[in-house]
């Protein structure tokens, strides 16, 4: 197997959720030796499971993003079988220390003293308790790097707020641009872009400190507020407001000036997403559907009509999309020249030729899982391909390696730290 090209950098991983823990695998996929630090008495919020012993009642009645376990059942080590973790789990490591409790700290700076990066995401007054900083961390070792991933930032009024990626959203103004015209704010999705935004970035900007540390031989602090990472994501709303005052809000599957919607299909809940964006397109469209009479509605000769009138045309591309699968429908107008595309869920996906020809879900086994397919990464090398190496990790798996074999503890010492509670593959 070639040498991926993060091989032989340590990255020392205290990262929560989603963002963080994404993009330590972004940095992991690369080959990097990403170690998670990890305790057996805190459980880190939302990480390894809203809770560490939740019943059986409550995996099955919960949604996919927390009751998603196989079988909906908890099982012996519920932390180890968290759906959101696993799916940015693979090619990692697991060590686990008290940091608050005697001795924690000791070990935690012993690990940095031979590591490269340090990436945590943790709100900042976290860090501030555990007295970890950048200042703290180069004294232990003058070129590490360290990535912080506050939702707002160190500084600020807003340094310390709690967020979710649909909290951080909202402050940036994404969420109100989310919806349906017709629906008030609160109808909104959980689609949380500023968690995935923030782990592709904060891994670029970790490779971009490693680099500068190649170059001069320094580390340095790198600082990625999530909520200001996510903004330019919406660059066009913020230029449309300092420019000409207006407010974005919703419009649904619109399109500012295209016939645009998600058209109901045949079967339970199937849907195709369409856009006609001009005369060419319609003329296409109609051919492609057999232009039955409704198409010969004066009102949709022209593209300023069928906009005016876009009400009453989605209800007739919907009468003929029912009759029709969604991936039936997507083939038909493409062939056409017409832009559709499926709504696809996780089982199309699953099956979607394109994706297997491309190898996006690839298999891993996990001992407390079992063996399933799971997104890979999402990036190809031709000449370092990165893959699954090993299955999402599970808490403390690897405490022997890192004490035994980068830490040189003794066996004597490494049974004593087992009886003082850092060492262990259990939550108390």
């Amino acid at each position: 197997m070639p040498t991926l090209p993060l091989a032989g950098v340590r990255v020392l991983d205290m990262t929560v959720v989603w963002a963080g823990t994404y993009c330590a695998t972004l940095l992991a996929d690369l080959g990097a030796e990403v170690i998670r630090v990890e305790s057996t008495r805190h459980p880190a919020p939302l990480t390894r499971g809203a809770m560490a012993h939740p019943t059986e009642e409550l995996v099955r009645d919960s949604p996919p993003m927390f009751g998603g376990m196989p079988g909906r059942v908890p099982g012996r080590r519920p932390w180890n079988r968290f759906p959101v973790f696993n799916a940015h789990g693979r090619n990692k490591l697991s060590m686990t220390v008290n940091l608050p409790q005697p001795g924690g700290r000791d070990i935690f700076d012993r690990l940095v003293q031979v590591s490269d990066v340090f990436v945590e995401n943790n709100v900042t007054e976290t860090m501030d308790k555990l007295g970890i900083s950048y200042e703290s961390l180069r004294e232990l070792r003058g070129d590490i790097v360290m990535l912080r991933m506050p939702a707002y930032g160190s500084t600020g009024p807003y340094k310390n707020f709690r967020s979710l990626g649909i909290h951080m959203e909202g402050t940036v103004g994404h969420s109100l641009l989310r919806g349906y015209a017709d629906m008030d704010p609160s109808a909104n999705t959980q689609v949380y872009v500023a968690d995935a935004a923030a782990g592709a970035q904060g891994a670029f900007a970790v490779l971009a400190g490693l680099h500068h540390r190649r170059r001069t031989g320094q580390g340095q602090l790198i600082e990625l507020a999530q909520a200001e990472n996510v903004a330019p994501f919406l660059g066009q709303f913020f230029m449309d407001y300092s420019m000409n005052g207006r407010n974005g809000s919703t419009i649904g599957n619109r399109h500012p000036y295209a016939i645009q919607g998600c058209y109901p299909c045949k079967g339970e809940d199937q849907w195709v997403n369409i856009t006609i964006f001009d005369d060419g397109d319609w003329a296409a469209f109609r051919a492609a559907i057999g232009s039955p009479p409704w198409t010969e509605d004066p009102r949709f000769d022209t593209q300023h009509g069928r906009y005016q009138a876009h009400d009453e045309l989605d209800a007739c591309i919907s009468e003929w999309t029912r009759e029709h699968g969604h991936y039936e429908v997507m083939h038909a107008l493409q062939k056409a020249g017409v832009a559709a595309g499926a709504v696809v869920d996780q089982a199309d996906a699953f099956s979607d030729s394109h994706l297997k020809e491309r190898g996006a879900f690839e298999e891993a086994y996990q001992e407390d899982v079992g063996t399933y397919l799971y997104p890979g990464a999402p990036f190809k090398l031709s000449r370092t391909p990165p893959g699954i190496r090993r299955g999402p990790v599970r808490l403390g798996e690897d405490n022997e390696y890192v004490y035994k074999q980068l830490l040189s503890i003794s066996d004597k010492r490494y049974a004593e730290l087992e009886r003082e509670g850092h060492i262990g593959m259990d939550y108390e």
